[in-house]
């Protein structure tokens, strides 16, 4: 073995490692950046060779012959006290991060904090430092897939694209989820059933609010505006939009919050009220988050595989990635409604 070539991997060259393994310095480059136009008798050659010296290729210079920077761009245009405040991107991004770790796949997160800021992000895209890009919690017709699209970045949406479905998305069944919800409160006999809605320029709030009128139709009551409040998927929102309820229609026995988080400002404002949870007021949430098992009393929620949304995001963005020109997909992950004592018991009449 000439001088250097140690098993440690320090100054390896390609050239050491053809010599070792007796091919061409070409044969080597293309095992090493994967290339299936190598013979298999070369191929486990340059391995053994490899394996022998210690042989780690140098990342920025693989990355100018594939063109791959071996990361992830995922894209959270939401301010930082709702990312790290709101139990659901935390566990978003473990499932989304498990998913790129395991395939030795780095992940970026961008965090536009307004619409002038979009371009900026969008710049950084497609500059070549990420082979792909995760959107999560679009508000609007948000621009920015179609646009990344056009530019040959594979891209997919965490939830619906509240602006069309021309890009693969994945979603959870919020619209069953809610329906769900809104049925398990019917069968508990009330009669008088609000909903503290998400944002209505969000797919996730609109569709969870469909379900709760599906929910009402399908039990056979009336969907009534004065029972709807829109909010921001906040604690602070929930609050509010429950003083609003309160204040318009006193006689409400349920709430359905489109949100865990927002189902806690509920019950604290119906604490405050001398309202009890659940013999006054049933209320169920959705997500499923640490925030429903701590609750008091424990809160019926609508559990969504947040964690697996993540990971499927990564599965169909490099399924997308490979297949260059593909036709868009949506996957769409089942709920479940976990019953806890926040909607038990009957209404107090």
């Amino acid at each position: 073995m000439a001088a250097g070539e140690t098993g440690n991997g320090r100054g390896v060259t390609l050239d050491a490692v053809a010599r070792v393994a007796g091919v061409s310095r070409a044969t080597v480059s293309r095992v090493v950046n994967g290339n299936p136009k190598v013979g298999e008798e070369a191929k486990r050659q340059v391995e053994r060779a490899i394996e022998r010296l210690g042989y780690v290729p140098n990342p920025a210079a693989r990355s100018l012959v594939t063109r791959r920077s071996d990361s992830i761009g995922v894209v959270i245009p939401e301010p930082p006290g709702m990312l790290f405040g709101d139990p659901f991107f935390p566990r978003l991004l473990r499932g989304i991060s498990a998913e790129l770790s395991a395939r030795n796949l780095q992940l970026v997160l961008l965090m536009p904090q307004s619409p002038a800021e979009e371009p900026r992000v969008e710049r950084y895209l497609t500059a070549g430092h990420v082979d792909g890009a995760l959107l999560v919690s679009l508000h609007g017709e948000d621009a920015m897939p179609a646009a990344l699209a056009a530019r040959g970045i594979p891209v997919v949406v965490g939830g619906r694209p509240p602006g069309g479905e021309g890009v693969s998305y994945v979603d959870v069944d919020n619209v069953g989820g809610a329906r769900s919800a809104v049925a398990h409160l019917i069968r508990a006999g009330r009669r008088v059933i609000a909903t503290i809605g998400g944002p209505p320029d969000m797919s996730a709030g609109i569709d969870r609010l469909e379900g709760y009128r599906q929910g009402l139709t399908g039990g056979g009551l009336v969907v009534e505006p004065s029972l709807q409040v829109a909010a921001d998927f906040t604690q602070e929102g929930g609050a509010e939009a429950m003083r609003r309820i309160l204040a318009a229609r006193p006689d409400v026995d349920a709430v359905f919050a489109a949100s865990d988080l927002m189902a806690a400002g509920a019950m604290q404002v119906l604490r405050a009220a001398d309202r009890r949870v659940p013999e006054d007021v049933s209320i169920v949430g959705f997500d499923d988050s640490s925030i429903a098992a701590t609750a008091e009393p424990p809160l019926t929620s609508v559990r969504q595989p947040i964690e697996e949304m993540g990971r499927e995001m990564v599965r169909l963005l490099l399924e997308q990635a490979s297949r260059p020109g593909s036709v868009p997909r949506k996957v769409i992950l089942a709920t479940q409604l976990v019953r806890r004592r926040s909607s038990e018991g009957g209404p107090k009449r």
